[in-house]
């Protein structure tokens, strides 16, 4: 038996054109994370703008108590004593920024723009909040700051306002 380069030709399974699937699952690949974390951030938001006592400056479950107990264990304190200037201030600042952060998301309008705005509003929970989670898995703001990572990267190319936009700029159809 010799050894060699193989002249043979390779079909892909089912019949479908080489690399057809695959090709389609890349191009979808991001698809479920964009749903996923749109809807998480546009739900976090809401759900922070409908808690009457969230923001509050003091009180059960209020933005102005959770911000007092991590500051002395956040790694940036000078980041918790600046939302405590205004509690409720902050607390609208973060509810109206995840819910744009959403929208854009699953709109796939300014879809890098608002990632990077999800993965700043995570940095700064991180960074605050869930810093002094122990292991530090368990908390989950890093995670979905790195989750953002690669809408921030790649976009939305498919399915998003992005895509219809730039298809009508270039002259194409969606």
């Amino acid at each position: 038996m010799t050894h060699g380069m193989r002249t043979d030709v390779h079909t892909s399974r089912g019949g479908a054109r080489e690399g057809g699937w695959r090709d389609n699952a890349a191009r979808y690949a991001l698809l479920p994370l964009r749903i996923f974390l749109g809807v998480t951030f546009v739900y976090a938001g809401l759900d922070k703008l409908t808690d009457s006592a969230f923001m509050k400056d003091a009180g059960a479950g209020s933005v102005g108590d959770m911000m007092r107990a991590v500051r002395d264990s956040s790694a940036v304190p000078a980041l918790v004593d600046l939302a405590l200037k205004s509690p409720p201030g902050f607390g609208y600042a973060i509810a109206l920024g995840e819910l744009a952060v959403g929208i854009g998301t699953l709109l796939g309008l300014l879809t890098r723009l608002a990632a990077l705005g999800g993965a700043l509003i995570s940095l700064s929970l991180w960074l605050t909040v869930s810093w002094a989670s122990d292991p530090y898995y368990y908390g989950n703001d890093l995670p979905y700051m790195f989750c953002w990572v690669p809408l921030v990267l790649a976009g939305a190319p498919l399915w998003s306002l992005d895509a219809l936009l730039g298809n009508r700029r270039r002259g194409r159809a969606y």
